[in-house]
């Protein structure tokens, strides 16, 4: 547990690091970057947590729900992004700040993930793959080392995004499309994954998916035509 809470604190330090970068060029005073990032956490916290608080309506109920174990980076990520909107429109803050974001979740998920692992949580199905690891407390079977793939994924993520934000791509939607890039991973690798099967043999998480990918799309098509309205040049009278 030691190690699963320090991983975490470094998760946290190196995310915080690289969005006190990221956010230099914002022009947000420090009252602002502050109800940013707490809506950031806050939202992110109440997001991950969802799914399990809804799945026992006793301890929904008593409020034990929340504190129980269990967390789901998909829920999580787009809490952040919700409660960073949140935070905005209380403050009054009309800066664009998605795209600041995203290098830092992407570094401090990929860290997290290595706490999973060492913690022995999330893992995957058992395989015949030869970097397959057992987890002694779950059974004696090689499993996917699901952890240690996320962490590459998101890994990899913050560093093709870094490079796109660099370039000046995607301006304004890259949070959105590291959402939809991750639900499109999370749905692929649900079918590694020990999860519940509902209809047609598909979890819970890849219905979510779906609709998160579909919503957060649906987003980007809205924001683009918006900024493309802005940047249309008016028609001069003849």
């Amino acid at each position: 547990m030691l190690a699963y809470g320090a991983i975490i604190i470094s998760a946290v330090g190196v995310a915080v690091c690289i969005a006190r970068y990221s956010q230099r060029g914002l022009g947000l005073s420090s009252t602002e970057r502050l109800g940013v990032g707490l809506g950031a956490f806050c939202g992110a916290m109440i997001g991950a947590k969802l799914p399990f608080v809804f799945s026992d309506w006793n301890e929904f109920l008593s409020g034990a729900a929340w504190f129980s174990n269990g967390k789901t980076i998909l829920l999580g990520m787009v809490g952040g992004y919700f409660g960073v909107e949140t935070a905005k429109w209380c403050l009054g803050v009309r800066v664009r700040t998605g795209d600041s974001f995203v290098v830092p979740v992407a570094a401090a998920i990929a860290i997290g993930r290595l706490g999973c692992f060492v913690g022995g949580c999330c893992y995957g199905t058992p395989t015949d793959l030869p970097w397959g690891v057992v987890f002694p407390h779950v059974d004696p079977l090689p499993r996917h080392p699901t952890q240690i793939y996320e962490s590459i994924f998101h890994a990899t993520c913050a560093i093709v995004l870094a490079i796109v934000l660099h370039n000046g791509w995607c301006r304004g939607n890259l949070m959105k499309l590291y959402i939809i890039l991750y639900a499109a991973y999370r749905f692929a690798t649900e079918f590694i994954r020990p999860e519940a099967r509902f209809l047609g043999g598909w979890t819970a998480y890849q219905f979510a998916s779906i609709v998160l990918a579909i919503g957060f799309g649906c987003l980007w098509w809205r924001d683009a035509r918006l900024m493309n309205k802005v940047q249309l040049p008016s028609k001069s009278v003849e």
